[in-house]
């Protein structure tokens, strides 16, 4: 097995690569089991924030290292929350507080679509001169009340019209398929076979 450290500490986002990766022969290991902290996401581009967290975290443990950014983008809105979607109403995070924001937001506006959007970046090393990237999408629209107790973030609000549920509502095979990170991941192995990497 390989490892690669993720970027992140989203219990969530680890669970899911997990499971994506691991049949692949890799294990992922979460940047705070091994003492690595937050990197900064100064940058207005998911794909700018991905590219910096996984230098930081490689450059702190010595593994290759996986970041994702993610977020949701709402029409209505301009496409935010976008990159600041995990602190959408501010600190201390809250997916709760998150949600109550988006839906007051969203009060007396008929365009519900928005998308779920996933930048990926695996570097093989802190300076690693060719970064694979890769990116996915998983569109839908924002329903007021919540339904479902599955997922995490935005998806008990997130409805998937071919679902007829949200993504809190589906099972973890069927968000792996359609999922932006699902998506991603599957893209991002598509480009470590083109490259041999």
């Amino acid at each position: 097995m390989h490892k690669i450290v993720l970027a992140s500490n989203n219990a969530g986002k680890v669970k899911e690569f997990n499971r994506l990766l691991e049949p692949l022969g890799w294990v992922v290991i979460p940047q705070g089991e091994l003492g690595v902290g937050e990197a900064d996401e100064p940058h207005a581009t998911f794909i700018e924030n991905a590219l910096a967290k996984a230098r930081h975290a490689a450059a702190a443990t010595g593994l290759p290292a996986l970041a994702d950014d993610s977020g949701i983008c709402v029409h209505a809105l301009g496409g935010q929350p976008g990159v600041l979607s995990a602190r959408f109403a501010g600190e201390p995070k809250s997916d709760a507080r998150n949600n109550e924001k988006l839906i007051a937001e969203l009060a007396g506006k008929t365009d519900r679509r928005a998308y779920y959007y996933a930048a990926l970046v695996l570097v093989r090393s802190a300076d690693d001169p060719q970064p694979l990237i890769a990116d996915g999408i998983c569109a839908g629209e924002i329903v007021d009340a919540p339904r479902g107790d599955g997922g995490f973030g935005y998806d008990p609000h997130f409805w998937l019209p071919e679902f007829g549920k949200t993504v809190a509502e589906i099972g973890a095979d069927e968000k792996s398929a359609i999922s932006h990170r699902g998506r991603a991941i599957r893209a991002l192995l598509a480009k470590l076979q083109e490259t041999g990497l």
